[in-house]
């Protein structure tokens, strides 16, 4: 009997062993499940920030197109607007035009033109006479002209016109000493803003300054705009253009002449200063001031005491304020 139910027992518990295994196979594969959702979720998320990382890099690679773009088209922009104080109604471009202002004697305030023109039998010399008379003239290349005159069929040269015609150095000072004992003279130092100039040729002669004195290099010429602002006062203030400024100011020293240069950096006022002998009074630009070279031409350095906060002014204003305690 005991072996019976042994074996009965026996008989219940394989079955029972092996209903345990099943259940604990199907728990393992339940479990199996999630794990290879989750497996499969990270994979297709790791697909989908694949997916979006291929994007960005086609956005980023599209932006870089449009910014390779658009900074083109500033640059195109920059090149067609640098002259943009300047009108058309300033230049003459073409060899027949520029050959018959030039032979008719009509004021120029600077020519470009290419190596080849140069050279030619019909602009050679003169060229050579109108640059000593004081006109810049550069050699540049044909792309150079295309740009100023704004894509025009120049044939290799043009010009600007000046709006009043300009006088040797030497017949300037000459001209000074008629009816005056202490002239007072302008000298424009590095002003490229035709404003500027204006303004200050506007100030100079309005107190009765006796003529202004300009480089070739690094000054703006006597545009439409200068005179437009100078407001009339060209006609009645003569103007000399000089190659090198350092050595105009060592031969108005040498005629007798006082240079007095202004600068923010100075140490005497020129409310103190009271030399009273001919003048000639030296204008840096807004951004530089006097170059050192010219300070050393400079006989004094006077400023304009500022109460204010405002460390600096306009060169125009400062040019307007000097001149008119000057030319007392």
């Amino acid at each position: 009997m005991k072996s019976k139910s042994n074996n009965k027992y026996g008989k219940f518990s394989k079955k029972k062993f092996r209903e345990n295994q099943e259940l604990q196979n199907f728990s393992k594969k339940k479990t199996k499940r999630p794990d290879d959702f989750h497996r499969n979720s990270s994979k297709s998320s790791n697909n989908k920030f694949l997916v979006n990382n291929n994007d960005y890099e086609y956005q980023s690679k599209k932006n870089q197109r449009k910014s390779s773009k658009t900074s083109s088209e500033i640059k195109i922009n920059l090149n067609n607007n640098q002259f943009p104080e300047n009108n058309l109604e300033d230049f003459i471009w073409g060899k027949h035009s520029v050959l018959a202002s030039l032979e008719s004697g009509r004021p120029v305030n600077r020519i470009w033109c290419t190596s080849e023109i140069r050279s030619s039998e019909k602009f050679f010399i003169l060229l050579k006479e109108i640059k000593n008379k004081g006109v810049l003239v550069e050699e540049v290349p044909w792309s150079r002209i295309s740009q100023i005159t704004r894509g025009a069929v120049h044939q290799g040269i043009a010009l600007q016109v000046s709006y009043t015609k300009t006088l040797a150095l030497e017949e300037l000072i000459s001209f000074s000493r008629i009816n005056k004992t202490s002239p007072v003279l302008i000298c424009l130092d590095g002003i490229t803003d035709p404003h500027n100039v204006g303004a200050i040729i506007r100030s100079a002669e309005a107190f009765g300054c006796s003529g202004l004195i300009l480089p070739q290099r690094r000054s703006a010429g006597i545009t439409g705009t200068v005179s437009k602002v100078a407001a009339g006062a060209l006609e009645n203030l003569p103007i000399s253009r000089v190659v090198n400024l350092n050595r105009s100011l060592q031969t108005l020293k040498d005629e007798g002449f006082l240079v007095v240069g202004l600068s923010e950096k100075a140490k005497e006022s020129v409310y103190k200063f009271k030399e009273n002998m001919p003048i000639v009074i030296v204008i840096g630009s807004e951004n530089k001031g006097i170059s050192l070279i010219t300070q050393k031409y400079c006989d004094y350095l006077l400023k304009i005491p500022l109460i204010g906060k405002t460390t600096s002014l306009n060169a125009s204003v400062a040019a307007g304020i000097c001149i008119s305690y000057l030319t007392k």
